[in-house]
């Protein structure tokens, strides 16, 4: 169990006051009143209470869920979360969930859209990479951070409107997740990583020299996806199948029904839909693909500078 000394965050483009230490993250300033505080508390009874048929409860802007072995979570009011850790919790996995789930739901409370992928800072725009589990997301992520390009997310993207209404994506945190076998084909040793729990061959991966701390234009989101065999190819995405792209690759999506939310998702993604392009990625299964696709995502992007420039010009 942690002691209870709050400490200062900053992450999602919030100021975060947490009771539970959040090692991952950068630190916020002191001075500035916190948007979101994550706080430590007893939760047994309030778990007690709720008729549940799941280890999910959402009432109107409150989500409680439990995970097994490890903590009670409230998340309320896109401001408040209480953690309740069981005796046997093992920290890492508890900010599992504080960073993960918990922040996907203050973002939605906070009617900012989360993505689940990577986001990476190409030309001064940033490119998300979303996709199933296990698709390489982190893995091309981490081959465009070695051609230079820099991070902003790994997991959660968090994507809201500026001022002007373009959408631009805040910075999460310094850390990537990668598997063993990506470690090795980059000639990285997983000795000098920490596991992620309950995945022995799952590595958090630093990437402080290589994190982008300011908020920048979303330009275009690439799905990754896998196939039986042939080539590596690339295709922008048309029509509807963009709104379902995005549909299917916002962060805990299966929330956005109870709580009410739909219409504001709907309305969002259309939004981005008018300055960011979508495209699609095929790659093989179980042939290391990464270095092929960072030059497949370079022309393309390239492509895409191109005809703004052009566009800027004309007009």
């Amino acid at each position: 169990m942690c002691n209870l000394q709050k400490e200062n965050y900053f992450a999602f483009g919030l100021q975060i006051e947490s009771e539970w230490p959040l090692p991952e993250l950068v630190h916020g300033e002191e001075a500035k009143k916190a948007d979101v505080t994550i706080k430590v508390g007893d939760l047994t009874n309030e778990w007690e209470r709720h008729e549940k048929e799941s280890n999910l409860v959402i009432t109107e802007g409150h989500v409680m869920f439990k995970i097994d072995h490890t903590a009670t979570y409230v998340v309320k009011g896109g401001h408040t979360i209480i953690v309740s850790p069981e005796v046997v919790a093992d920290e890492r996995k508890v900010r599992l969930f504080l960073l993960g789930t918990c922040m996907g739901i203050i973002l939605m409370q906070r009617n900012i859209l989360p993505l689940h992928g990577s986001a990476v800072l190409i030309n001064d725009q940033v490119y998300a990479i979303v996709g199933d589990s296990g698709a390489g997301k982190s893995t091309l992520a981490s081959a465009l951070i070695k051609q230079g390009y820099r991070l902003l997310s790994d997991d959660v993207i968090a994507v809201s409107l500026d001022e002007d209404n373009i959408p631009i994506v805040s910075p999460a945190y310094p850390q990537q997740k990668l598997w063993q076998k990506s470690l090795d084909y980059f000639g990285e040793k997983s000795d000098c990583y920490s596991a992620i729990f309950a995945r022995e061959t799952k590595y958090a991966v630093p990437v402080h020299e290589s994190f982008h701390t300011e908020p920048q234009r979303l330009a275009g989101v690439f799905e990754l996806t896998m196939k039986k065999t042939g080539e590596v190819r690339l295709s922008e995405v048309e029509s509807l199948d963009r709104l379902r792209l995005l549909g299917e690759h916002t962060y805990r999506q299966y929330l956005l029904e109870p709580l009410g939310l739909l219409e504001w998702h709907f309305m969002m993604t259309s939004r981005l839909l008018r300055d960011v392009r979508i495209f699609r990625i095929e790659r093989p299964e179980n042939v290391f693909t990464a270095h092929i696709i960072t030059k497949e995502m370079e022309r393309m992007i390239g492509k895409e500078d191109y005809y703004e420039s052009e566009k800027h010009f004309v007009n």
